[in-house]
């Protein structure tokens, strides 16, 4: 569903601030995949996404999904067919829209525009019945505005509008990070539930080593733009937190330095 071969991207070329991003990046994913990734401050794993989803284009390389080469794809483009959370939970919400337009912006993704009257009742209905499904009680305040909402709620909606029309890739940058311990629980468990119901290929990147173990079939870490360690079945679900910071040690010759994943042991 998702090849990268040898993704370089160097930022502030010729400056100072010259910093090599990804450094001959190379990852497949199968269809189905649920992929977690992890990673010191600077490896890689944000700028990895913004690569895929064509924030910016890639200095070397090509990025595949489900066969095409998406390489050259302005951003705007790849966004019919990816799905994507961001850490901030007020980035993938419109505020000063109601949750039921916001969710009828997400289900006409990679449709055609049109004239028509927009949000019919059977519409509505499907959305209020999708919303009810994150047990937060917000099917009964389908008309308010988004950015009425907390944090955890608004990243439960945008977690909803990602997945609401199947995307063939679903990316997930350290989405609940921003969120208190209870909220992130119940959003990991929406995303968990989510995945394997839609069977969908997923790239999730977060800080908690624990939740990396955990989630997912495989997991990757990076480390100056690479992926030094790549494990998955059985071997996955068996790791523990300290084989990961002695694999990390042992891969890259150097402590593991990130403090909000060491707090996340």
């Amino acid at each position: 569903m998702l090849e990268l071969i040898n993704i370089c991207k160097t930022f502030n070329k010729g400056t100072v601030n010259e910093k090599q991003a990804l450094n001959g990046l190379s990852l497949k994913l199968n269809e189905g995949d649920f992929t977690t990734i992890i990673g010191g401050n600077g490896a890689g794993k944000s700028t990895m996404l913004n690569a895929i989803s064509g924030v910016w284009p890639v200095d070397e390389g090509q990025i595949l999904i489900d066969g095409e080469d998406i390489t050259k794809l302005p951003e705007y483009k790849r966004a019919k067919f990816l799905g994507r959370v961001f850490q901030d939970p007020m980035t993938g919400t419109a505020a000063t829209m109601s949750i039921n337009e916001n969710m009828a912006l997400a289900n006409r993704r990679g449709k055609r525009r049109t004239l028509r009257p927009g949000n019919p009742a059977h519409e509505r209905k499907f959305f209020k019945e999708q919303v009810a499904r994150l047990g937060l009680g917000l099917e009964d305040r389908m008309t308010s505005k988004v950015g009425l909402l907390s944090g955890g709620q608004r990243q439960a909606i945008t977690l909803l509008m990602s997945t609401l029309k199947k995307p063939r890739l679903l990316l997930l940058d350290e989405h609940t990070a921003a969120l208190d311990p209870k909220t992130a629980a119940k959003v990991l468990e929406l995303t968990k539930e989510m995945v394997e119901e839609q069977n969908l290929t997923a790239l999730m990147v977060t800080h908690n080593m624990k939740d990396a173990i955990h989630l997912g079939n495989r997991l990757i870490m990076m480390h100056e733009g690479r992926i030094i360690y790549d494990v998955s079945g059985e071997e996955k679900k068996n790791l523990k937190v300290e084989d990961l910071l002695r694999k990390f040690e042992e891969v890259s010759g150097e402590e593991f330095a990130n403090d909000r994943m060491m707090l996340a042991k």
